[in-house]
């Protein structure tokens, strides 16, 4: 039997494809144009299997992959379009592209200016540590994706934004980092997506992970997208094997082996090789959590959102986030109102039964953590989300419910205001912020000595003096 190889798309050569002359003129001019702004890259599984190209532009995987006009607005696409197909200016056209990517808040929820831990008082390249628990690791050559989704809030790592970039090209920093840290029990390897990388390349940043002295690390998640877009990776590509002995080592070393799954919708899990993916990886010992956002125009039918979760369920993964898209890229186009996100969540919630229900949402990962809306409610007269943070920079806002005010058309945090005539959410008044344009999160920064490769050999290490407020709290 032939294995399938993986052949990717990009704007340059997308025209090879034989699904392009399939596409109308004006949907091609808007790849051709759109994608001067924001990533596209798909592949031969996606275009094959995924797409219904008797339902285009409408057909969910078509929209989750292609770039389309909608995604900018009218005068930034005509300028845009004027000076693509013009060919004759390009400092211009440059310069444009750099304008309008810049509108579009490419580090949303502080991610560069707050998550980054600090050593030395410099920061340390490639991690985010945002909750005390979990430490984000961005691998240089995990810094791409099997095919890019249009709505991906780490958008900017793909266009060239190179100041935008985390991408560490060394895992002992990460080991020392861990060393300093014992409150950390995981470690979330992510990009891009670190399933592009061959297996001997992502061994080489597990393997130090299963140390003795990190016998703190309990949990190591792979974020990926590969299940949805490149199943193969588990089933036929060259080393699928190699890399499932691998989750298999590190469930043998008493950690758990974490696959974060990305699905969009239901499509991705009815192929028979996606399938065949989820039960490999489940049968190594590894658990596969299901995760993603609510998008319009993608995944707007609660039927799509049961369905997902019960065929996984059945497969032996276990629902695990319905998100809130985030503040980011084309979120005009993607946005739905958060009363709307809820009352999808709540239907499809209510047609799975108990075994999907460990899916939590909708959630918004936003600054001072990530906030659920549990309901929308009567209290004392007046109409209020019922919210609470699953995760946050203070751990002691975990769990504590708040109430905002009921505004049917607000999509995302920092447009929700208090409810019951408070001024400030109660977070607020303990020194939070609703958004990373708000006052700075509470505690002093403190520098974190890191220790250098002599020291780690046993010599003597300095004090820590603590972890930066901004990764850790």
């Amino acid at each position: 039997m032939d294995t399938p190889k993986f052949k990717p798309f990009i704007r340059q050569t997308i025209s090879h494809s034989r699904q392009w002359e399939w596409i109308p003129p004006d949907l091609q001019e808007a790849v051709q144009v759109v994608s001067h702004v924001l990533p596209f890259r798909t592949n031969e599984y996606v275009l094959d299997q995924l797409i219904d190209w008797n339902n285009i532009p409408d057909d969910p995987i078509y929209r989750l992959t292609f770039p389309h006009r909608d995604m900018l607005a009218p005068d930034d696409y005509a300028r845009l379009k004027e000076l693509v197909m013009g060919k004759a200016d390009q400092p211009a056209l440059v310069e444009l592209v750099r304008r309008i990517r810049m509108r579009m808040n490419p580090h949303p929820a502080g991610q560069m200016t707050h998550n980054v831990p600090r050593v030395n008082d410099a920061p340390l390249k490639g991690l985010q540590h945002k909750y005390k628990e979990t430490v984000l690791f961005f691998p240089s050559s995990g810094q791409t994706c099997h095919a890019y989704c249009t709505f991906c809030f780490r958008w900017p790592q793909f266009v060239g934004m190179e100041d935008m970039k985390f991408d560490a090209k060394e895992s002992h920093e990460l080991a020392s980092y861990l060393r300093m840290h014992p409150e950390v029990t995981d470690v979330l390897i992510t990009g891009g997506d670190p399933l592009i990388m061959n297996t001997r390349s992502l061994e080489a940043y597990i393997e130090p992970l299963l140390a003795p002295d990190l016998a703190h690390i309990q949990n190591i998640r792979i974020g990926t997208k590969s299940v949805a877009y490149w199943p193969q990776r588990f089933v036929t590509d060259r080393d699928a094997d190699d890399l499932l002995r691998l989750f298999e080592r590190v469930v043998a070393s008493g950690k758990n082996m974490a696959i974060m799954g990305h699905y969009n919708h239901a499509v991705e899990l009815r192929p028979a090789i996606a399938q065949q993916a989820v039960k490999r990886i489940v049968g190594t010992g590894a658990t596969l959590r299901m995760q993603g956002p609510l998008i319009r125009h993608i995944n707007e039918d609660p039927a799509s959102w049961a369905e997902l979760w019960q065929t996984g369920v059945r497969l032996g993964a276990i629902p695990y986030y319905m998100f809130v898209e985030r503040d980011t890229g084309p979120r005009e186009y993607f946005q739905l109102p958060l009363a709307r996100a809820h009352e999808i969540f709540q239907a499809a919630y209510q047609m799975v039964s108990g075994l999907s229900r460990t899916v939590r949402g909708p959630s918004m990962s936003a600054f001072p953590g990530k906030v659920v809306i549990d309901g929308i409610a009567q209290v004392g007269g007046e109409k209020v989300f019922a919210l609470q943070f699953l995760q946050a920079r203070n751990a002691d806002w975990v769990r504590k419910p708040f109430y905002a005010k009921f505004d049917p058309h607000a999509t995302w945090m920092d447009e929700l205001k208090p409810a019951f005539g408070k001024e400030k959410f109660f977070f607020e008044e303990e020194g939070g912020a609703r958004s990373e344009f708000g006052a700075e999160p509470p505690g002093a920064r403190k520098v974190i000595p890191l220790l250098s490769a002599r020291q780690e050999g046993g010599g003597a290490a300095p004090a820590s003096a603590g972890c930066d407020s901004h990764s850790a709290a």
